[in-house]
Protein backbone atom coordinates (compact mmCIF):
# COMPACT_ATOMS: atom_id res chain seq x y z
CA UNK A 1 0.00 0.00 0.00
CA UNK A 2 1.15 3.33 -0.79
CA UNK A 3 1.82 6.04 1.62
CA UNK A 4 -1.01 8.72 0.21
CA UNK A 5 -3.25 5.60 0.52
CA UNK A 6 -2.15 4.85 3.97
CA UNK A 7 -2.57 8.74 5.19
CA UNK A 8 -6.21 8.35 3.61
CA UNK A 9 -7.62 5.55 5.28
CA UNK A 10 -6.35 6.87 8.70
CA UNK A 11 -7.54 10.16 8.03
CA UNK A 12 -11.06 7.88 7.45
CA UNK A 13 -10.68 6.29 10.78
CA UNK A 14 -10.06 9.47 11.99
CA UNK A 15 -12.72 11.10 10.78
CA UNK A 16 -14.97 8.20 11.77
CA UNK A 17 -14.24 8.11 15.39
CA UNK A 18 -15.21 11.86 15.25
CA UNK A 19 -18.38 11.14 14.50
CA UNK A 20 -18.93 9.57 17.37
CA UNK A 21 -16.75 11.69 19.60
CA UNK A 22 -17.10 15.04 17.93
CA UNK A 23 -15.25 16.68 21.07
CA UNK A 24 -12.18 14.95 20.68
CA UNK A 25 -9.50 17.70 18.56
CA UNK A 26 -8.13 16.26 15.21
CA UNK A 27 -4.87 16.46 17.15
CA UNK A 28 -5.51 14.38 20.13
CA UNK A 29 -7.25 12.12 17.97
CA UNK A 30 -4.40 11.52 15.96
CA UNK A 31 -1.75 10.71 19.02
CA UNK A 32 -4.16 8.19 20.05
CA UNK A 33 -3.67 6.79 17.00
CA UNK A 34 -0.16 7.50 16.96
CA UNK A 35 0.28 5.15 20.00
CA UNK A 36 -1.97 2.41 18.46
CA UNK A 37 -0.47 2.42 14.29
CA UNK A 38 2.84 2.27 13.37
CA UNK A 39 3.71 4.77 9.91
CA UNK A 40 6.12 6.68 8.76
CA UNK A 41 6.50 10.59 9.46
CA UNK A 42 5.14 11.62 5.62
CA UNK A 43 1.99 9.20 6.33
CA UNK A 44 0.88 11.01 9.81
CA UNK A 45 1.55 14.34 7.62
CA UNK A 46 -0.61 13.66 5.21
CA UNK A 47 -2.86 12.21 7.60
CA UNK A 48 -2.56 15.32 9.32
CA UNK A 49 -3.52 17.85 5.98
CA UNK A 50 -6.21 15.91 5.02
CA UNK A 51 -7.89 16.18 8.36
CA UNK A 52 -6.96 19.54 9.18
CA UNK A 53 -8.38 20.28 5.60
CA UNK A 54 -11.96 18.84 6.14
CA UNK A 55 -12.56 20.28 9.19
CA UNK A 56 -11.58 23.82 7.82
CA UNK A 57 -13.92 23.10 4.70
CA UNK A 58 -16.32 20.95 5.91
CA UNK A 59 -19.58 22.89 5.82
CA UNK A 60 -18.22 23.80 2.20
CA UNK A 61 -17.48 20.44 1.33
CA UNK A 62 -20.69 18.78 2.49
CA UNK A 63 -22.22 21.32 0.21
CA UNK A 64 -20.56 20.26 -2.98
CA UNK A 65 -21.63 16.64 -1.81
CA UNK A 66 -24.92 17.22 -1.11
CA UNK A 67 -25.28 19.21 -4.53
CA UNK A 68 -23.61 16.10 -6.61
CA UNK A 69 -25.77 13.78 -4.93
CA UNK A 70 -28.96 14.33 -6.07
CA UNK A 71 -31.27 11.96 -4.57
CA UNK A 72 -29.61 10.91 -0.81
CA UNK A 73 -28.97 14.00 1.82
CA UNK A 74 -26.39 13.59 4.42
CA UNK A 75 -28.42 12.20 7.08
CA UNK A 76 -29.33 8.97 4.82
CA UNK A 77 -25.53 8.66 3.22
CA UNK A 78 -23.46 6.02 5.27
CA UNK A 79 -20.46 7.15 7.44
CA UNK A 80 -17.61 5.39 6.24
CA UNK A 81 -19.04 6.32 2.37
CA UNK A 82 -19.69 10.18 3.52
CA UNK A 83 -16.61 10.27 4.89
CA UNK A 84 -14.25 8.44 1.82
CA UNK A 85 -16.06 11.34 -0.23
CA UNK A 86 -15.46 14.24 2.04
CA UNK A 87 -11.07 13.69 2.24
CA UNK A 88 -11.75 12.94 -1.33
CA UNK A 89 -13.62 16.31 -1.95
CA UNK A 90 -11.16 18.28 0.06
CA UNK A 91 -8.01 16.78 -2.06
CA UNK A 92 -9.92 17.58 -5.00
CA UNK A 93 -11.24 21.02 -4.13
CA UNK A 94 -8.51 22.28 -1.35
CA UNK A 95 -5.65 20.43 -1.28
CA UNK A 96 -2.45 22.60 -2.12
CA UNK A 97 -0.57 20.68 -5.11
CA UNK A 98 -3.91 18.30 -5.41
CA UNK A 99 -3.06 15.17 -7.10
CA UNK A 100 -4.62 14.65 -10.64
CA UNK A 101 -8.21 14.32 -10.26
CA UNK A 102 -8.57 10.94 -11.28
CA UNK A 103 -5.91 9.18 -8.84
CA UNK A 104 -8.17 10.78 -6.20
CA UNK A 105 -11.35 9.44 -7.25
CA UNK A 106 -9.62 5.62 -8.42
CA UNK A 107 -8.23 5.79 -4.68
CA UNK A 108 -11.20 6.47 -2.99
CA UNK A 109 -13.12 3.66 -4.94
CA UNK A 110 -10.09 1.25 -3.69
CA UNK A 111 -10.75 2.86 -0.20
CA UNK A 112 -14.12 1.97 -0.54
CA UNK A 113 -13.96 -1.57 -1.78
CA UNK A 114 -12.31 -2.10 1.84
CA UNK A 115 -14.15 -0.14 4.14
CA UNK A 116 -17.83 0.06 2.65
CA UNK A 117 -20.42 -2.07 1.49
CA UNK A 118 -20.77 -3.53 -2.08
CA UNK A 119 -22.70 -0.66 -3.26
CA UNK A 120 -20.07 1.95 -1.73
CA UNK A 121 -17.87 2.10 -4.76
CA UNK A 122 -20.17 2.68 -7.35
CA UNK A 123 -22.06 5.17 -4.73
CA UNK A 124 -18.81 7.10 -4.17
CA UNK A 125 -17.70 6.64 -7.83
CA UNK A 126 -20.99 8.53 -9.20
CA UNK A 127 -20.77 11.27 -6.73
CA UNK A 128 -17.11 12.29 -7.24
CA UNK A 129 -17.21 11.75 -10.53
CA UNK A 130 -20.25 14.40 -10.59
CA UNK A 131 -18.13 16.70 -8.63
CA UNK A 132 -15.09 16.26 -10.96
CA UNK A 133 -17.03 17.56 -13.53
CA UNK A 134 -18.95 20.31 -12.15
CA UNK A 135 -16.75 21.88 -9.59
CA UNK A 136 -13.10 21.38 -11.56
CA UNK A 137 -14.44 22.63 -14.73
CA UNK A 138 -15.27 25.83 -12.46
CA UNK A 139 -11.76 26.25 -11.20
Amino acid sequence: MGQRRESREMALQVLFQQEFAPDIQIEDALNLFRSSFDATEDVWNYSTMILRGVAQHKIDIDEVIQGASSHWSLKRMALTDLNIMRIATFELLYAENPPPPLAVIDEAIEISKKYGTTDSASFTNGILDQIRKTKLNQK
